[in-house]
């Protein structure tokens, strides 16, 4: 007896859009991008109150495109939750509650309340997240940091970076488990993870400022002078906050985090952009050798993913860098929605574990 095919509701809040797509088992029925202007969000105070305005888009997407509302599972991007294994996690009132009063804030927070609201309208729909950014498998020394008020924890591209990382073992006839990688996501934000046989053991908090400086992100800063720069009164908690995510990086150096335009200006002969996204280039390059040493230098390959993937400018010489660790493979862009999709469907058939988030 055939299986009844299963379908599926993807869901991905970001900070200027909200993608989504419809399967049909592992098949693509619609992965459509929702686009969010500064003017749309700008009447929200905080994130969390997007929440209705994100929602009905969404159901409105998929009327306009002729979608029947009826699915087996909606599954969200996972939010900053408290730490957590990876994996799958079924969305309970443990993980709303705690969404409702994250610490941090982040679209990706509304991914689970988005598919727990719109799972419950429909009778046996199943409400998921996978991978969150939360995801923790640190080893243990590299929790450690030089001040005990601030142990370390990870915030990084927990769903994108495995995405990629079992696609790359399965086009190379292996298993993500049997292998050791270094992935490094090139987006707003940049994490570079250290992958030992299905287990990120090093990753960074790259929301709050480690690691390469990025498109709207500081990276790691000299920590006196920070210290310094939060009580001479020049600027409120806020502001430096948005300093070290949302107004840093190439978005602090050059006005714009464009890589295309960025590019377009180092063609006309603009040295200060190149000579800051060299410099970007040098720092991921360093926290790939980095990644390297947690693996003890046995890595079987380095995968470039993001959109800044796209950039042969970036990954041809980020290659020259890193090369003689590993072979570089470049995947641009990023398979979340299809990551999303294919965990849903693998908890909805049994396949993969579907755990309880405490």
């Amino acid at each position: 007896m055939v299986a009844a095919m299963k379908k599926i509701l993807a869901i991905n809040p970001g900070s200027t859009s909200t993608k989504i797509a419809v399967y049909e088992d592992e098949k693509p029925l619609l992965v459509q991008t929702i686009r969010h202007s500064i003017d749309d969000l700008s009447h929200y105070p905080r994130v969390i109150d997007q929440f209705e305005f994100r929602k009905d888009l969404v159901l409105k997407t998929l009327a306009d495109d002729g979608i029947p509302f009826q699915f087996d599972a909606i599954v969200g991007r996972g939010g900053l939750l408290k730490p957590i294994p990876g994996g799958v996690y079924e969305v309970n009132d443990a993980m709303l509650n705690d969404m409702m009063h994250a610490m941090r804030t982040h679209a990706c927070n509304l991914g689970c309340l988005i598919a727990a609201e719109l799972a419950a309208t429909l009778p046996g729909c199943r409400a998921f997240i996978a991978d969150p950014g939360v995801v923790d498998e640190l080893d243990e020394v590299a929790r450690i940091n030089g001040s005990p008020l601030m142990p370390r924890i990870t915030i990084w591209h927990a769903l994108n970076q495995r995405a990629i990382a079992r696609r790359y073992a399965k086009e190379h006839g292996t298993r993500y488990e049997a292998i050791n990688l270094i992935v490094c996501h090139l987006g707003g934000g940049i994490s570079v993870g250290a992958h030992l046989r299905g287990r990120a053991i090093d990753v960074p908090n790259a929301l709050d400022g480690e690691g390469p400086f990025s498109p709207e992100r500081a990276g790691t800063l000299p920590a006196g002078d920070l210290i310094d720069l939060c009580f001479s009164g020049r600027y409120s908690q806020a502001e430096l906050k948005k300093r070290i995510c949302g107004r840093a990086g190439l978005a602090a150096h050059l006005g714009t985090t464009d890589m295309q335009a960025i590019e377009h200006r180092i063609a006309q002969g603009d040295d200060h952009a190149r000579l800051v996204v060299d410099a970007m280039i040098y720092q991921i390059a360093k926290s790939i050798g980095g990644a390297a040493v947690a693996l003890y230098g046995k890595v079987d390959a380095i995968l470039l993913t993001g959109g800044m993937a796209h950039s042969d400018y970036l990954t041809s010489r980020l290659t020259r860098r890193v090369s003689f660790l590993a072979p570089v493979h470049v995947y641009p862009g990023e398979d979340e929605l299809e990551a999303l999709a294919l965990n849903a469907l693998g908890a909805l058939r049994g396949e993969l574990e579907v755990k309880e988030y405490k």
